[in-house]
């Protein structure tokens, strides 16, 4: 037995005048289409993993012409017409599978195989919406060393580092060369600046690391604006809530605003990103870190 991505899985009655079941198939576990499969079922919606018995039989998902099924990574052009607008492509879930797995530069197949799943389901959850079941979750974020429920984006109303400590943790320093690592080339970072009302304030920004400057947009009158002509603190850090483990990255030094026509053009061609806030922030504000450090918890050795 052999299916596509898309294919009805129908279960036939043991007998003459019983229900039959059908579902469709949306998690294949290996490349040839052979079973296990991810089965949401037509009449109670859910999805189950199914290792399909003799009273079993796929029906191919037909587009155009008949016995021509859809292929895992080749999206029916009549499911893109009729689509519901706002929609969103890929789904959430496949966008975090995908930053996840980029984050720790791994290629498209190794997550496949480390999930047990064809790089074709992987590369349909990761670029179209998809409705993953719980098994092929559960394998995702054990592939990628993090949480079902991070990949749900349950987490994402929580503040970080809800975790359970570790029974024997190890903080040590971070050296500059590692923070400079670490800080990489874009993000979002934290600035600590006293606002115009003279209170310190610590806001968010989207920036970039250019020529070892820290550099952000903002808009003119906005609280990050303030950092402009003073010394700041800026951090960066990253938590791994399933393993309890994080780092943390401080830069202290002088902010100023980048005036020189050619550097601005330079970096707005430069960025990663536009600002998260949108609107019209093209006030560059550069931080040239007099002091790098940092810190990392572990698990202590032994």
């Amino acid at each position: 037995m052999r299916a596509h991505l898309g294919d009805q899985l129908v279960i036939e009655s043991t007998t003459a005048d019983g229900p039959r079941r059908d579902g469709e198939i949306i998690g294949l576990h290996h490349e040839d289409g052979t079973p296990p499969y991810d089965v949401r079922w037509s009449d109670t919606g859910e999805t189950t993993l199914v290792f399909p018995g003799p009273d079993a039989h796929i029906r191919p998902l037909e587009h155009g012409h008949p016995g021509t099924a859809r292929s895992p990574s080749s999206p029916d052009p009549a499911e893109e017409e009729t689509a519901v607008p706002g929609t969103p492509r890929p789904g959430d879930i496949g966008r975090r599978v995908a930053v996840e797995r980029r984050r720790q530069r791994l290629s498209r197949e190794e997550t496949a195989r480390r999930a047990r799943m064809s790089p074709g389901y992987l590369e349909y959850l990761e670029e179209r919406p998809a409705d993953p079941s719980a098994a092929t979750l559960i394998r995702l974020a054990d592939a990628l060393g993090t949480t079902v429920t991070t990949l749900r984006g349950g987490g994402m109303d929580l503040p970080p580092g809800r975790g359970q400590a570790l029974l024997h943790p190890q903080l040590r320093d971070i050296g500059p060369e590692e923070c400079r690592v670490l800080l990489s080339t874009h993000g979002v970072g934290r600035v600590a600046v006293s606002a115009s009302d003279g209170r310190p304030a610590v806001v968010p920004v989207n920036y970039d690391v250019v020529d070892d400057a820290i550099v952000f947009r903002t808009a003119p009158n906005s609280t990050p604006a303030a950092a402009a002509g003073t010394e700041v603190a800026f951090e960066v850090d990253h938590m791994d809530e399933a393993l309890s483990q994080g780092w943390s990255v401080l830069a202290v030094g002088p902010a100023s605003v980048v005036t020189e026509p050619d550097a601005v053009r330079r970096l707005t061609g430069h960025a990663h990103t536009a600002p998260w806030p949108g609107g019209e922030r093209e006030m560059w504000v550069s931080i040239r870190p007099a002091q790098l450090t940092g810190r990392r918890i572990t698990p202590a050795d032994g």
